[in-house]
């Protein structure tokens, strides 16, 4: 389980994230080839990866009409086009908040089992070849 504190998130808010077995060969593989306390580290020594690394790997791939942020947006397109999962597990997974003051008060759950099966899904769907 992936933690990440209300501190760090813009609707202040702990968002947990289920870290399913892909993650975990990811994270395996890096901490064999490990050179600093970050997952991913940064190009200067002691620092994580920059927030702007990915618009930069773009760019230097030549892909136009592509931004960082449009990662989320596919997530978000496959999960409501190409699967069965609950329009709210995915706006859980995108630690999106609920807008309704009133479903808020009732939803106090995060589908964090759903969010794990949602995750895997995603994993095979991005380990397969589309055309």
């Amino acid at each position: 389980m992936w933690v990440i504190p209300k501190g760090r998130m813009k609707g202040a808010k702990e968002h947990r994230v289920p870290l399913i077995p892909r993650v975990l060969e990811i994270l395996e593989e890096m901490q064999r080839h490990r050179v600093s306390d970050y997952v991913f580290p940064g190009r200067n020594r002691g620092q994580p990866l920059s927030h702007i690394a990915m618009a930069h790997v773009i760019r230097r791939m030549g892909v136009e009409g592509v931004t960082v942020h449009g990662f989320r947006s596919t997530f978000r397109d496959w999960c409501g086009d190409c699967t069965k999962f609950p329009r709210d597990v995915a706006e859980s997974a995108l630690a999106h908040s609920i807008r309704s003051e009133v479903e808020a008060a009732y939803r106090r759950g995060d589908a964090l089992q759903k969010r794990r099966e949602l995750m895997d899904a995603w994993a095979d769907y991005l380990g397969t070849q589309h055309e």
